[in-house]
């Protein structure tokens, strides 16, 4: 038995559905060149690390002799050296010096675990199985009209009720009062359209009234259409409508502004999501102002997201009294359990 399958057995995970998928686990701002970045995936510890070329390594935290975490190691020479006995793994994993016999070639078995990662959005992707699809598309990053900013990271402790919540437009009057919906008179939420489609679930326009519905700070009618690619990833486009029929010259019947989720489960109940939102309208906000914005929601949802019982979502629709306007998360659940998906559910 290979030391890679002795960890898959032992940590976390083991849903193909999950495991062959790409997942978040760091902005890209959060690789330093020169450093050592450990991170935690579905239980499994891993160390990032870029290369001289600026290419970035997902390996398994741990050198292949004993055990010890690369972490907290270094990187010397474009390698990463092990800090126990100070063996250099090179930017393919392979053992490339061993101190205590420095003229001898290491053994062939001397690599590193190492992982898929790629480098997209201003996100950095790892998969510790084989991706059966590439990651998903975020169909405003190239186009240049757009303002991209990363908000975040925000502790959730189940990925999946994090992932439900963003799609749940029902909850705004109540958990953003004031921000996203109007606590004493709630919008009436229509009946909508959810399709499985090759991109995951779409749905048809949700429209909800909004007194500071974007960061220019204006009330608007936002009409919310969401698509859930990946059981820990999603996004919404919100089309725009500025509320008095005074202040409509401000803005323009192209107005957007859009959400890409992304959600590392650390565990099955810790989960760390990352944002990048996109907007088109003028004058664009500042940063500081979208990301104050998106810091008050994602407060206000981990708030109420996080007392949910039980902390592992449930996906027998028997087990939660579900409403017509729980359309989406019905399907996002039911989707969940057709995939297979045991781990973090309940």
């Amino acid at each position: 038995m290979s030391v890679k399958t002795i960890l898959s057995e032992l940590e976390g995970c083991t849903d193909s559905a999950l495991l062959n998928d790409w997942h978040v686990v760091a902005y890209s701002t959060d690789l330093e060149q020169g450093k050592l970045l450990p991170v935690t995936l579905m239980e499994r510890d891993l160390v990032l690390w870029r290369s001289a070329s600026g290419e970035v390594h997902a390996w398994d935290d741990l050198c292949i002799h004993r055990g010890a975490r690369l972490s907290k190691g270094c990187i010397e020479r474009d390698t990463v050296v092990c800090p126990y006995h100070g063996w250099r793994y090179n930017d393919q994993g392979s053992c490339v010096l061993i101190p205590a016999a420095p003229n001898e070639p290491p053994m062939k078995k001397a690599r590193a675990i190492t992982h898929p990662v790629k480098e997209r959005y201003g996100f950095i992707w790892v998969s510790t199985g084989t991706p059966e699809k590439d990651i998903p598309v975020f169909p405003e990053w190239d186009d240049a009209s757009y303002q991209k900013v990363h908000c975040g990271p925000y502790t959730f402790r189940s990925g999946y009720r994090a992932v439900e919540n963003f799609m749940d437009p029902s909850h705004f009057p109540f958990v953003h009062a004031g921000v996203n919906g109007i606590y004493d008179n709630p919008d009436p939420i229509a009946p909508y359209d959810v399709e499985l489609t090759e991109e995951g679930l779409v749905t048809s326009e949700v429209r909800v009234t909004q007194p500071y519905g974007d960061p220019r700070q204006i009330p608007v009618i936002a009409y919310y259409a969401y698509t859930c690619f990946r059981p820990l990833v999603a996004y919404f486009k919100k089309r725009l409508v500025i509320q008095n029929p005074e202040d409509q010259h401000l803005g323009n019947e192209d107005d957007r502004f859009c959400t890409f989720l992304t959600t590392q489960m650390v565990d099955q109940q810790t989960s760390i999501v990352r944002i990048c939102c996109a907007m088109n309208f003028n004058p664009q906000p500042t940063v500081e102002d979208v990301r104050r914005r998106q810091d008050i929601v994602y407060a206000q949802d981990a708030g109420i997201v996080d007392t949910q019982r039980p902390e592992r979502i449930p996906v027998d629709l028997r087990l939660e009294l579900h409403h017509r306007s729980d359309l989406l998360g019905q399907k996002y659940r039911k989707w969940l359990q057709t995939m297979g998906i045991t781990y973090g559910v309940f």
